[in-house]
């Protein structure tokens, strides 16, 4: 028997060794604690150093319970009302499915514990390599949902996470004041059925940019919204992020666990930690074969001058969602970037009590986004289209 042959259950018994080694590691590797500020409410220095040096950082107890469980019944709620299955306009109840509005599909699909990237030329064919797909239990249904987009749109307590202060703290400690949003994605890995990302670095753009650096594709992070453990968790290779392009198709092939590589580590969690991860960074996540779900929760941001004037766009579905590669001015970075301004003040007005974090770029015309009825029709109803990817 192959592993491409295994069932669920013998996928998780044949990760089991794996999985152990490598969750000792993670844990004895550091890189992971609370937020702390210096005296000039400034981002620890010595978080940066940690996070320049390894391409990741786990941040502990970030998001407060009563948000946590606020933003997983979203989330189902939002999984609710996707398509019963692929292509159709209701949803399992008989309702119109959420998103037949949208300029984008909301939700893609896949088949349970399958890879849908890996070995394709979607998103950028940075994915060279598919991961093992285990055979799903037979009670399984002929497709889950692997990805949630436009969650600004959908659930307004996404939206005011995005607008969360300790996290734009982060983003402009890390890319500077002017910072631009990426897009925004949920992860769902439920148990026994979710499927696998195969090994990827998230850059496209820049690589033979004469004056690359390691921060220059920005950042991802992942808001958890339940415990992760290394059988579901986002899988790193600390350090990568310095190593330029790497050549992940001959890295799995010379390895003799093939996609098992020896010096990944998982990013083990609590609901309401927040990983950040450095998107040069090789990653990527195995079949969900455990009884325990992964959500997460996904936003990135660049530095404004990895942006600008730069061309970029993903393919990330065979069918709707097509990838139209852009020139980024400063017109499309500021219509995406009023995303965030427009979190900023749904989460203050929902949480009047919080720091209010103030974004550079719009500081002095707060009045004009105010969160209501006119600025969610104007800015959040195709914000998806202004996405931006380098």
């Amino acid at each position: 028997m192959t592993l491409a042959e295994l069932s669920a259950g013998q996928h998780a018994q044949s990760m089991a060794e794996y999985v152990e080694k490598r969750s000792l590691a993670a844990r004895s590797f550091g890189s992971r604690g609370p937020i702390r500020y210096d005296d000039a409410n400034n981002l620890h220095p010595e978080i940066l150093a940690d996070f320049e040096k390894n391409g990741f950082y786990i941040f502990e107890d970030v998001i407060c319970e009563e948000e946590i469980s606020e933003l997983r019944s979203a989330v189902e709620d939002t999984i609710e009302r996707a398509p019963s299955h692929p292509g159709s306009e209701t949803d399992a109840l008989g309702r119109p499915a959420l998103g037949m509005d949208y300029p984008i599909d909301p939700f893609i699909f896949i088949k349970p514990l399958s890879d849908p990237w890996g070995g394709t030329k979607l998103l950028s064919g940075r994915h060279p390599v598919k991961m093992v797909e285990p055979t799903p239990n037979k009670e399984a249904p002929e497709h889950v949902v692997h990805l949630v987009l436009q969650m600004c749109t959908s659930m307004p307590s996404a939206l005011r996470l995005y607008g969360h202060p300790d996290l734009l703290s982060i983003a402009e400690a890390i890319n500077g004041p002017d910072f631009v949003p990426y897009n925004d994605s949920i992860f769902v890995k439920k148990p026994g059925i979710g499927g696998s990302v195969a090994w990827h670095q998230d850059g496209a753009t820049h690589w033979d940019n004469p004056e690359w650096y390691p921060g220059i594709h920005g950042f991802n992070f992942q808001v958890q919204l339940y415990p992760t453990t290394p059988a579901n968790a986002l899988w790193i290779v600390p350090g990568s992020h310095t190593k330029g392009r790497i050549d992940i198709k001959g890295l799995v092939e010379e390895n003799e666990e093939g996609e098992r590589l020896p010096d990944a580590i998982p990013l083990i969690t609590n609901a309401g930690d927040v990983t950040i991860v450095n998107r040069q960074m090789l990653h990527g996540s195995f079949a969900n074969t455990s009884p325990d779900p992964r959500i997460s929760i996904t936003f990135g941001f660049y530095p404004h001058s990895s942006v600008l004037g730069v061309s970029g766009g993903l393919n990330i579905s065979l069918e709707k969602n097509k990838g139209r590669r852009k020139v980024y001015d400063e017109e499309h970075i500021h219509r995406r970037s009023a995303v965030v301004q427009l979190a900023i003040d749904a989460r203050n007005q929902a949480r009047p009590q919080e720091r209010r974090y103030q974004y550079a770029p719009f500081i002095g015309f707060e009045d004009d986004y105010r969160y209501g009825p006119a600025t969610i029709e104007s800015i959040l109803s195709n914000y998806t289209l202004y996405d931006i990817a380098i």
